[in-house]
Formats: C-alpha cells, structure tokens, sequence
C-alpha cells in the first residue's frame, strides 16, 4: 500500500434529476455528477470523494450508492484518486461497502465510526479493523458531533497502528489536534476536514484537505492548498479570508444545501437535497447568499 491519500480531495455533491418513480421524487443525476467530478479533477484537485455526508450517503438506496460509486471511477480514471464513503451503522457494513469500494476500483475509503451507537474505544477500534481489513487504505473520521465518538490523539495513535490505516480527517474544529496527532501517530496522515479552518490547520502540518467547497471554487481551493503547503502565508490569506465566511457554512447543520447553492451561483448544477434536507429559509439565504457574494466579488477582483 502506497496511497497516502493527502492533497486536496473533494467530497463532492451529488445532483438529482426530478423523477416521479424515484424516492422523494428525485434520482441521482449521474451524468451531471460524471461531469462534475472530471469539473474538479480538472481544475487542481487531487481527487473526490463520493458517498461522503455531503453527498447524501445516507438518503440513496444501496443500487443507488454504488452506482455513485462506479461512476466517479469512470470519471477521473487514472487522473485522479477516488476515496469512497463505507460509513454504516456496524462493521459489517462498513467492511461490506469497502469490499464493493474495492471491487469498483477505488484507491480508498473514508470511514466513521459506528453511525448510529455510541462506541467505546475497544470497539471503535474493532470497527477499523473490520474495514481496514478489505485491504484498500482507510481514512477515518473524526466527527465528534454527529457520530458522538470522539477521536482522540490517544485513541488515534491505537488506530494508527491497523493495518492499511493511513490517514485521519480531523473535523473537531481543534487545530491544536494537528500537532498532537503527529506526535502520537507520527506515520498517520492528517487531513483537515473542516474547511473554515483549512488554513491553519495545513500551516500546523496537515498534508490533505477532504473538502467541501472545492465543489464551488476547485482551482482557488487547490490555490490555497499550494500556498499553505509552500509555506506563503501572505498570500495564502488573502485569498482565504474572503472565502472564509462562506467556508463556515461547511460546518453547519445545513452544508449540504449551503454548498448546492454555492455550485448553482457559480454556474454549475447544486440543485435540491433529498429529505431529511429540506429548503433553506430566507434568512438563512439572506446571509449565505452575502457570503457567497463576497467570495465571487473577491475572486473577480484577483
């Protein structure tokens, strides 16, 4: 295994065409999506990463998640690398979706912990163990707020020692994680997860950024990515602090809407959310669409 999965890896958003047959109406786009991933590959980044929270794992039926899947392999073929979401409530779940992730020719997988049961660390590590069995290379998760498991440095730094384990993408928020990770699990990759602190977590040492808005602004987020790792901070700042407030909408509750609509605005296809995602409010538009206005009117003006 040589796949570090580091570099700018997008966790990209999956478009639906409306379909009266299909559940809550809509089916996923796959040619849309096809397009939008060779989009981002083309533009800078390192690779994309399907079936991740952004792309609505949870909400597709089993044919459908791993047609999703194949077709981002097709996609990028070898221009790219391809790290696929096998969340699952167990391991055997997970395991079985790195297996079809194998199968279908991806370089790796992104995983959490158990998604719907609290997990002590003995089992959490079992859970790793299970996928990272599959053989492909793993990147575990870390997202304390929705999964209600904590990946700690300690914790990590057992994890670290599976087999085919390489990377973590750290979604803490907590930058003081990045140094702590590399000292407790000096061979782990660490990978910034959270976007609106992308920045300082690369300048604390992260090598990767599995992202959210590089669905919106691939090149200047493979841009950023560059600089940061060159050590430019000048420049890397000013092109990061205006994208920043649109960047915090990676970290709430309503980023998968958030970054659709930051795809429609910038002239690709976002669309809509299956449930349980529903339509953004109007204050809510009012403030991201401001947010989103300054990023375009920045990046105008370069």
């Amino acid at each position: 295994m040589t796949e570090r999965l580091d570099g700018v890896i997008v966790a990209t958003a999956l478009p639906y065409a409306e379909d009266p047959s299909a559940p809550a109406g809509l089916r996923p786009d796959l040619d849309r999506y096809a397009e939008h991933c060779r989009w981002v590959v083309d533009n800078g980044c390192r690779g994309v990463g399907p079936n991740g929270s952004l792309g609505e794992y949870s909400s597709l039926t089993d044919a459908e998640r791993r047609s999703v899947v194949r077709t981002a392999v097709a996609a990028v073929g070898s221009d790219a690398v391809v790290v696929v979401g096998v969340h699952g409530p167990g391991s055997h779940q997970a395991r079985h979706w790195a297996e079809l992730a194998a199968e279908d020719g991806a370089d790796g997988v992104l995983c959490l912990p158990p998604t719907m049961y609290r997990a002590n660390p003995r089992e959490v590590v079992a859970h790793f163990t299970e996928v990272a069995a599959v053989g492909l290379p793993v990147m575990v998760y870390n997202n304390p707020f929705d999964t209600k498991v904590d990946l700690t440095p300690d914790l990590l730094a057992e994890i670290a020692a599976i087999d085919n384990v390489e990377a973590v993408k750290e979604f803490s928020g907590d930058v003081r994680r990045v140094l702590e990770i590399r000292e407790r699990a000096p061979g782990l990759t660490v990978v910034a997860g959270a976007d609106d602190v992308v920045l300082e977590s690369l300048l604390m040492g992260a090598t990767g950024w599995f992202a959210g808005f590089p669905n919106v602004f691939p090149a200047e987020s493979a841009r950023l990515y560059e600089l940061a790792r060159a050590g430019e901070v000048e420049e890397a700042r000013a092109l990061y602090e205006p994208l920043v407030a649109a960047f915090r909408w990676d970290s709430r509750t309503e980023f998968v809407q958030a970054i659709k609509r930051g795809m429609d605005a910038a002239g690709r296809f976002g669309g809509p959310c299956r449930p349980p995602r529903g339509p953004l409010s109007d204050a809510q538009l009012e403030v991201l669409d401001a947010d989103l206005r300054r990023a375009f009117d920045h990046l105008k003006g370069e």
